[in-house]
């Protein structure tokens, strides 16, 4: 009998949720501590980014794509019943992620072309592994997460073309496509899986309420939000839309929520991340006029909405995806609590005490380690670990 198993076939391969989220959650500690470093001038920052596009840049396209990329390679196998990215070609995929992150900082000894191709490639290419069971499958609700990662990859080259010096003024517009693009994303994905993880974890014998008409409207109005900022539309317009966009989506939340996802940490970690989500739109309104720094809403809709969901959704993914009870430990419960602690010292203790910005945004950079740190403790063991059920995955 021939022996197939390549050096790739260990269970951190064995699909991409696995491989993905723990280069996010090893992400998320290293390059937030790196910039922690930067930030208060302990370490300096010179390499192929300038200025805080290093730290935009790699919050988006290092932490959050991995979560991406884990999450749908996971999610379109369960949606198409088509087979995704495992063993070498996961590998592959990591590999050139990882490139990505590390070459920057080679700059002025490699080509900047070469540092910008090697970061660039790994959208498309993740686009493309994905669209061949949605396209197999003929799985047409999925393609829009195609269209999504195109949208992704137009905003990451609108910032390399910055960084290249072939453009001006190109950089700040992509990275606001790329966090529209990926809040977009999770507003999509909010749709499929909120009702579904509410019924299955409060084992609810009824189906929640869907309103497909609601769901249409609170991503067009967050379409229309974003396309006013890439415009240079503030002012009245940009508020009415705005508030727009977070009655919509407080509309929509209200018909998956029921008080009792309080008591189920894997649940309320999911709802207070798209409150955050809808915080953001407030606080885009208010900045529209003035009211608030323009980087509060920022990190309301980054390190709120992105980073408290996607924990989330890890934890409870990983869980799933491993045959193991979905049921949220006390030390990951513990990171929920800290990191939307870091979520309320970064975003709204600035509001009314404009002096503690810089303490803010220090103490909130320990919740967000602290919170991530509890989860690479938890889940690291789980993720390089095979089923328990003795399912392949």
């Amino acid at each position: 009998m021939t022996n197939k198993q390549t050096i790739f076939n260990y269970p951190l391969f064995a699909l991409g949720f696995r491989a993905f989220f723990v280069l996010a959650g090893f992400s998320a500690l290293i390059l937030i501590a790196l910039w922690s470093s930067i930030y208060s001038g302990h370490l300096e920052g010179n390499h192929y980014y300038i200025g805080n596009y290093w730290h935009a840049h790699e919050m988006l396209f290092g932490y959050t794509t991995a979560v991406i990329a884990g999450f749908l390679l996971t999610a379109v196998r369960n949606w198409t019943g088509k087979s995704t990215a495992t063993d070498g070609h996961l590998a592959g995929l990591c590999l050139l992620w990882l490139y990505g992150r590390i070459l920057p900082f080679y700059a002025g000894l490699i080509p900047d072309g070469l540092i910008a191709l090697v970061d660039f490639a790994f959208i498309p290419l993740l686009a493309y592994q994905i669209s061949i069971p949605i396209q197999q499958a003929k799985h047409f609700k999925s393609y829009a997460f195609i269209g999504f990662l195109v949208l992704m990859a137009l905003g990451n080259g609108m910032i390399h073309l910055e960084m290249l010096e072939i453009e001006e003024n190109l950089a700040w517009r992509g990275f606001l496509m790329v966090l529209a693009a990926v809040l977009l994303i999770i507003l999509v994905i909010a749709g499929r899986v909120f009702p579904f993880f509410t019924e299955r974890g409060l084992k609810m014998t009824t189906t929640l309420q869907r309103n497909p008409a609601i769901d249409i409207a609170s991503i067009a109005s967050a379409v229309l939000v974003f396309v006013l900022e890439l415009l240079e539309i503030s002012g009245g317009w940009l508020a009415i839309t705005a508030i727009a966009a977070a009655l919509i989506n407080i509309r929509r939340v209200a018909y998956w929520y029921t008080p009792k996802v309080w008591s189920v940490p894997l649940l309320w970690v999911l709802y207070t991340g798209y409150a955050w989500i809808i915080l953001g739109f407030v606080l885009t309104a208010f900045s529209a006029f003035k009211w608030v720094l323009p980087t509060l809403p920022l990190h309301a809709f980054t390190m709120g909405g992105i980073g408290v969901l996607t924990l989330g959704m890890m934890s409870r993914v990983s869980l799933g995806h491993a045959g193991r009870e979905l049921k949220a430990s006390k030390a990951i419960t513990t990171g929920f609590m800290l990191l939307n602690l870091g979520v309320v010292i970064r975003v709204l203790l600035p509001i009314g005490f404009t002096n503690l910005y810089t303490s803010a945004v220090i103490i909130s950079t320990f919740c967000w380690l602290a919170a991530f740190s509890l989860f690479i403790f938890v889940y690291l063991p789980i993720l390089i670990s095979p089923r328990i059920d003795g399912k392949p995955g």
